[in-house]
């Protein structure tokens, strides 16, 4: 029945009529999980650096030297002309 409406209103003599409306489409979606394979290529480059390590290497030598046990009395410096001279 129609709402608001009841069977006091309608003419009893009359037969109840149905007719059909065109129908209402209705959509629902449905999900599907759908497996799609992603290949990724990943590269790695590889950088080499030269950076410098210091390593150190020693070397020793040895030398005698002959000292006295006197001392020296020092000299009078004597000027390159008067060496010349003599």
């Amino acid at each position: 029945m129609v709402e608001g409406a009841n069977s006091a209103n309608f003419c009893p003599d009359c037969p109840t009529q149905t007719i059909y409306d065109p129908p209402i489409t209705q959509y629902e979606d449905i999900y599907h999980p759908q497996l799609v394979n992603v290949i990724q290529n990943i590269e790695t480059v590889k950088k080499h650096h030269c950076c410098p390590v210091y390593q150190h290497y020693y070397t020793q030598s040895e030398k005698n030297v002959m000292v006295s046990g006197l001392k020296r009395r020092k000299r009078a410096k004597i000027s390159s002309k008067k060496r010349s001279k003599k």
